[in-house]
């Protein structure tokens, strides 16, 4: 069966996911290369893992994780869909079952908040996992004094760690933000649309979702 370690090895994944850093880097956005991918795909695992889904199921999230932000090298806009397409000849290439190509493209066509449903588990897993994301690391922009406030939030980000509670039934995104840097309203400007379509993943997980930011609960 095909696993994540079969993408990592992909010289064509890894080609892609390259250029879809260095051009939205380009452009002014956050880091949606390798170090995005490997950290998505270890929390979508983790979700699906800590509420006892099957192991393949796991995988299958593990993998939609790391092939779901491949197609930012070709445009931000429908990155979901085009995504998916690219997926779906990716894992037909490596001989993948039908029925799991179908679960994971499906989740990488609907991870985009602007457009994107939760469709099924591996859908909302990554969801959780990709929106969960915010962290320093992920600003390309150098300038400080040339930060927008997407830059000012993730730089602001020091920590953010995404826990399941099996016996209680959450999913809780604990952040902690430098607030010399940007209020924590800031965070909510931007991220207001994101938090709702997590909530969304969540309940379909039939778990509750709430954030945790600075050791206080927000949600």
């Amino acid at each position: 069966m095909i696993t994540v370690e079969d993408l990592q090895h992909d010289s064509e994944i890894s080609v892609y996911l390259s250029r879809s850093t260095e051009y939205l880097g380009n452009i002014g956005f956050t880091e949606h290369g390798k170090r995005h991918a490997t950290l998505v795909s270890k929390w979508a695992y983790q979700v699906l893992k800590s509420l006892d889904y099957a192991e393949r199921d796991c995988q299958l999230a593990e993998m939609a994780g790391y092939l779901h932000d491949l197609a930012n090298m070709i445009n931000r806009f429908n990155h979901g869909g085009s995504g998916a397409l690219m997926a779906f000849q990716i894992l037909s290439r490596m001989k993948m079952e039908p029925e799991e190509i179908a679960l994971v493209i499906s989740a990488i066509g609907n991870h985009e908040e602007e457009s994107g449903s939760v469709v099924n588990h591996v859908a909302a897993a990554l969801i959780l996992a990709d929106k969960s994301d915010v962290h320093r690391s992920r600003v390309t922009n150098k300038d400080f004094a040339k930060f927008e406030i997407h830059d000012r939030v993730n730089y602001a980000a020091e920590k953010s760690t995404l826990v399941v509670n099996k016996e209680h039934k959450t999913v809780t995104l604990d952040i902690t933000i430098n607030t010399e840097i940007c209020p924590v309203m800031e965070y909510f400007e931007i991220f207001l649309a994101r938090m709702i379509m997590c909530r969304r993943a969540a309940e379909f997980l039939k778990c509750y979702f709430s954030i945790v930011i600075n050791e206080n609960r927000l949600l």
